[in-house]
């Protein structure tokens, strides 16, 4: 049985190899495309729209229990947000 996320863009639930992960380190967002990096991790789907929901709704920094802002630049530049 294969784990199971809740993305949090739409917040439905989706197996892990369906979503990206994303970490905060030093307070900027990185894209953690093999799911290794260390730390807490917030997922999300590689759609333009999932992306944009957790970005307008700021969800990164609550999944991810960053008490300062972070730095969404990565995230907003990855090419899988910006297809189509």
């Amino acid at each position: 049985m294969e784990p199971v996320r809740t993305c949090v863009g739409c917040r439905t639930r989706a197996p892990r190899s369906t979503l990206l992960r994303v970490v905060s380190q030093n307070d900027i967002l990185i894209v953690d495309e093999r799911a290794v990096l260390p730390g807490r991790g917030a997922w999300v789907h590689p759609t333009r729209e999932c992306m944009d929901a957790a970005l307008r709704r700021r969800a990164f920094g609550r999944a991810l229990r960053v008490s300062a802002t972070v730095d969404t630049q990565i995230i907003e530049e990855h090419p899988l947000r910006n297809k189509g």
